[in-house]
């Protein structure tokens, strides 16, 4: 009988593949803050938000949907929770603060007064996931969030930006989705909003 032409034994092979150190990269001050800047201005084209009444990650709360404002159809974000009770402020005093429509308006009349306005003030100091542009909303966003996603409401009375009169402001009872108006010295629960342009 003849041997095997082949006698295959074990071969054990240790292979070193070197690797460059990558340079270091060193990022100027003006030039990080101008690439920062430039994500926040195109990152809304590729977002696609969750489906309504869930947690929009990175966006500061909960997704309640599209509405149209003065700069075109944005994506309406509530916060997750309410910031506590307060009183719309200044009974007794006639403001600007009209829109039942535009909450950032309505909220950025409040706080540049030279007057007392809480809900205003604790609405447009809350931030969330880095942003800090909520603002009080006003009668139609809370319209909007009762009719989207009355569910993360508590069943009680939300202040709006919105005023009636000088010494009323309106208001929403998201247990039956009632509108009426109270006194701006009434405290009520305050949950800030905030849109993403849609490009």
């Amino acid at each position: 009988m003849k041997a095997p032409l082949l006698n295959i034994r074990t071969l054990n092979l240790t292979v070193n593949i070197l690797e460059a150190e990558a340079p270091a990269v060193t990022i100027l001050p003006s030039v990080k803050d101008q690439f920062t800047e430039a994500l926040k201005k195109f990152a809304p084209d590729s977002l696609t938000p969750p489906a309504i009444g869930e947690y929009w990650i990175g966006q500061g709360g909960i997704y309640a949907g599209r509405r149209e404002y003065p700069e075109g159809l944005c994506y309406v974000i509530f916060a997750a929770a309410d910031v506590g009770k307060h009183a719309y402020g200044e009974h007794g005093t006639e403001v600007e603060a009209i829109s039942r429509h535009d909450g950032r308006e309505n909220t950025a009349i409040l706080v540049n007064r030279d007057g007392s306005h809480p809900a205003a003030d604790a609405a447009y100091a809350y931030t969330c996931d880095g942003h800090n542009d909520f603002s009080l909303p006003s009668i139609g966003e809370l319209n909007h969030a009762w009719q989207f996603i009355h569910e993360s409401f508590e069943k009680d009375w939300y202040i709006s930006s919105t005023q009636r009169s000088a010494y009323y402001a309106f208001g929403m009872v998201f247990g039956d989705g009632i509108q009426g108006y109270y006194g701006k010295n009434c405290e009520r629960r305050v949950r800030p909003v905030r849109r993403l342009p849609i490009q």
